[in-house]
């Protein structure tokens, strides 16, 4: 992803006077990671929940243990689930979730390896999400994963 992109959701939210906070669990960091690279982003970025299990996710984004057996942790209602209890958690206005399999194997849900739910929540405006299908490695679906979710952010902002 090339900074420039980061640049740019780094101004529009700071336009705005908006922050945003991640979600991540397939991408473990690298949606943070991707925002950190770019000078400024302490101006907007809050931080992100690393939300690897389960547990996690409901502990720490409040997303319903109930939604997660119904739907499942790779699912559109759980990425939504996510982008919004970080914008709640965090008193931000504008929140990106990632929830995926990265492989090399799947959860057993039946789900091929390389699906991917991104979320974006904007305060006011809503929670939209997208499934992706990856192919490559763990590190190639989880990079590619990441700079989607910036993609998305920077689609819903501008």
């Amino acid at each position: 992803m090339a900074d420039d992109t980061v640049s740019s959701i780094i101004k529009k939210l700071a336009e705005k006077s908006w922050r945003l906070a991640a979600a991540e669990s397939c991408t473990a960091g690298l949606v943070a990671d991707l925002m950190a690279s770019v000078p400024g982003a302490s101006k907007v970025f809050w931080g992100s929940y690393v939300t690897y299990s389960i547990e996690s996710k409901t502990s720490m984004l409040g997303v319903d243990p109930d939604l997660i057996s119904r739907h499942g942790a790779v699912s559109e209602a759980c990425a939504r689930a996510m982008s919004s209890g970080a914008c709640q958690k965090s008193g931000v206005q504008c929140g990106v979730s990632v929830t995926g399999l990265a492989g090399p194997d799947g959860d057993g849900s039946g789900l091929p390896v390389g699906t991917v739910w991104i979320a974006v929540t904007i305060s006011g405006s809503g929670t939209s999400a997208r499934e992706y299908r990856y192919t490559g490695s763990r590190n190639t679906i989880r990079r590619a994963a990441a700079e989607d979710a910036l993609r998305e952010l920077y689609n819903r902002i501008r």
